[in-house]
């Protein structure tokens, strides 16, 4: 018999995504200055949070006399973080950039089908994360689990990329115009 969620309903964690997902769509339905020297920062930070938490939960596990780190669970980072970056990327292709040729100053704005990606990696992410707590993927749980943290990774890296690289190419293209 499934055991209930640790939060008590399904509602407490519906609840806020519903919330934070409408802020993002409204916050990110108008255009907003996009500075490329800071693109990096939101990479990092993600990579060092998550590889903080695996690393913790890997100490954890050792410490308990669990595996530390085994085949099946690189194998899975290794195709989350993939799809991560093929997701990233396709959902930069839709952030509409734009240039002002006078300033020369960015500005972008995500569209709905970038924000739809989103939802429905975060609508995944919830059903696995159901499943792996009720035990229902037997040893496959913990490693499904750090795969679905390591899949953002490779998606936010390979979105700042991808629209760092437009960006970049969009600035360079109005310098080069402004020079003539």
């Amino acid at each position: 018999m499934p055991t209930p969620p640790p939060n008590g309903s399904p509602m407490a964690t519906l609840v806020p995504v519903a919330i934070v997902m409408v802020l993002v769509i409204l916050r990110n339905s108008r255009a907003r200055r996009l500075r490329i020297e800071a693109m990096w920062v939101a990479p990092v930070i993600i990579v060092a949070m998550i590889g903080l938490a695996l690393f913790q939960e890997t100490r954890v596990s050792v410490a308990n006399g669990g595996p530390s780190i085994s085949p099946l669970s690189i194998s899975l980072d290794l195709a989350a973080v993939l799809v991560g970056a093929l997701l990233g990327w396709w959902r930069a292709r839709f952030t509409h950039i734009t240039i002002d040729p006078v300033t020369h100053e960015l500005t972008s704005r995500a569209s709905p089908i970038g924000m739809v990606v989103i939802l429905g990696i975060l609508v995944l992410r919830m059903a696995l994360r159901t499943y792996v707590t009720q035990g229902a993927l037997g040893e496959w749980g913990p490693p499904v689990a750090d795969a679905l943290l390591v899949l953002s990774v490779g998606l936010v890296c390979a979105q700042r990329l991808e629209i760092f690289l437009r960006a970049n190419r969009l600035l360079q293209e109005a310098r080069g115009n402004a020079g003539l």
